[in-house]
């Protein structure tokens, strides 16, 4: 009696979890409904929350929750969702025909802080975030050899080793099972620092420049660019002194012979070109009227 209300107890527990499907964030999943077709109408739903329905007597009826805008009914039955959410995890319900069926979706996101190539002697975290999972789940990590590394989600690599590199996964159980994520790690050594030589005291400070003929830490190719680049600006500035030289000098002599010019053309007009002056008419001199003769004494008679 016993074995068969336990046998019974697991049945509904795996009725209850149903089929799992696990995505990344960002991603598209598909849940599928059951197999074959319904034959009255088909109803979804995601934590008790209407998303659609479909009769076979009219058209789709959809909810109003955010998943209704990204999702898409395949073969009438099976629900794809695009550009999965964190907020899409969780539980899933399934009715056709008035028979249910429980599904679940985990959303897995993993990372590695800092991002990119760890270099080696250096602090690094990995996370491992799984949504829609029970209370009870356990997440780990396992490193690249297949060890565990802690029982907890984050796993805090201090210091990076060079057996750090290679495959790292996630491991998380839900409903009796085990799924995994993974995560690839690269290990790289620091960029040499070159250090000065040390000298003893009363010793002349000799620095040697390192392979390549360096010089403040530049390659001497770019020290004779610099100095033919400026050997060049200097031509140039020459020239240009001496093109201005030559207009101002050119340019004086322009002006001095626009000068003469003018004044020997002013020195003829004044000598030769200028007509002389007409004589003035000499005035004629009035007839001076004669003098009156002096009265005579009249004779007498």
């Amino acid at each position: 009696m016993k074995t068969i209300m336990w046998f019974g107890f697991v049945l509904g527990a795996l009725s209850a979890t149903g089929t799992v499907i696990v995505t990344k964030s960002g991603e598209k999943a598909m849940i599928t409904c059951g197999e074959g077709s319904f034959s009255n109408k088909l109803l979804w739903y995601h934590r008790g929350n209407f998303i659609v329905e479909n009769n076979v007597r009219g058209f789709p009826r959809k909810g109003t929750v955010d998943i209704t805008k990204r999702f898409n009914l395949k073969k009438e039955m099976d629900l794809e969702i695009l550009g999965v959410k964190e907020e899409d995890a969780g539980p899933f319900t399934c009715v056709v025909d008035e028979k249910s069926h429980e599904h679940t979706l985990l959303v897995v996101s993993v990372w590695a802080s800092p991002s990119g190539d760890l270099l080696l002697g250096s602090e690094a975290t990995l996370q491992c975030q799984v949504k829609g999972l029970d209370q009870g789940s356990t997440v780990q990590w396992k490193r690249p050899d297949g060890s565990a590394y802690g029982e907890s989600h984050t796993a805090q690599l201090r210091p990076v080793d060079r057996s750090y590199a290679g495959t790292w996964k996630c491991m998380f159980s839900f409903g009796g099972k085990e799924y995994s994520e993974s995560l690839h790690i690269s290990v790289k050594e620091p960029a040499p620092t070159t250090s000065e030589p040390v000298t003893s005291k009363g010793s002349k400070d000799i620095r040697t420049t390192p392979s390549g003929a360096q010089l403040l830490g530049l390659s001497w190719w770019f020290w004779v660019a610099i100095g033919v680049g400026s050997l060049v600006v200097i031509l140039l500035m020459v020239c240009v002194i001496v093109l201005c030289k030559r207009i101002r000098r050119r340019k004086r002599k322009l002006q001095k012979m626009k000068y003469d010019r003018q004044l020997l053309k002013s020195k003829q007009y004044c000598k030769c070109n200028r007509s002389t002056a007409a004589e003035k008419p000499q005035q004629r001199r009035r007839k001076e009227k004669p003098s009156a003769l002096p009265l005579q004494p009249q004779l007498m008679e």
